[in-house]
């Protein structure tokens, strides 16, 4: 059984967002026309309560995208981004959530980033979702949406660090920086992913 992961196609991640990351609105249709091809999909949502310390404005004298250490691990700086309960924090009304059976919640503690969608970034918390899957018979996950080289990366490592075969479905993903990107699709290959 396959799972197709959308990670967090959400309104602040898309052209005009808080975080928008560029040309991520032209991977929606993808999504939604691939969504049929699985056994089971499954999404994420980055749901940030407000003054999350990931968050620039939460640190006086720091501006986005310094990098800083947050309770002993690296931590980029963002722009207040999907903060729950606001607009930039749903998902887009142009994603099809029909198939969507579940929605995992991530970066909801405050003085914890969480870029993937099985556990925080200092593997201290999970969100369930390897043992959803794993409940429902799924031994393959395709992930897809925003952005590639941080969320969709991180998410797809953890899979297969879980146990599962792990593709990235490369027409339906759109990275902040495509070279950082390129890099980190190069040490997701070496540790046996696959594109698809």
């Amino acid at each position: 059984m396959h799972a197709l992961i959308i990670v967090d196609l959400q309104y602040d991640f898309l052209p005009n967002g808080a975080l928008a990351v560029p040309f991520g609105d032209e991977i929606i249709e993808k999504v939604n026309r691939i969504q049929n091809d699985y056994d089971l999909v499954v999404a994420t949502q980055d749901w940030h309560p407000a003054g999350h310390k990931s968050f620039a404005s939460a640190h006086p004298g720091h501006q986005p995208f310094e990098i800083v250490d947050l309770d002993g691990l690296e931590q980029v700086l963002w722009p207040d981004h999907c903060v729950q309960g606001n607009r930039g924090a749903e998902l887009t009304d142009l994603l099809d959530t029909r198939r969507i059976e579940a929605i995992f919640r991530k970066g909801t503690d405050p003085h914890i980033d969480s870029y993937s969608g099985f556990f925080d970034n200092g593997k201290r918390k999970n969100t369930g979702l390897a043992g959803y899957l794993r409940d429902r018979d799924i031994t393959a996950v395709s992930v897809c949406g925003l952005a590639a080289d941080y969320c969709v990366y991180f998410t797809a490592l953890d899979a297969l660090a879980q146990g599962f075969d792990t593709y990235i479905a490369e027409e339906a993903v759109r990275p902040i920086d495509a070279s950082a990107y390129r890099d980190k699709r190069t040490t997701f290959l070496q540790r046996g992913g696959k594109l698809r």
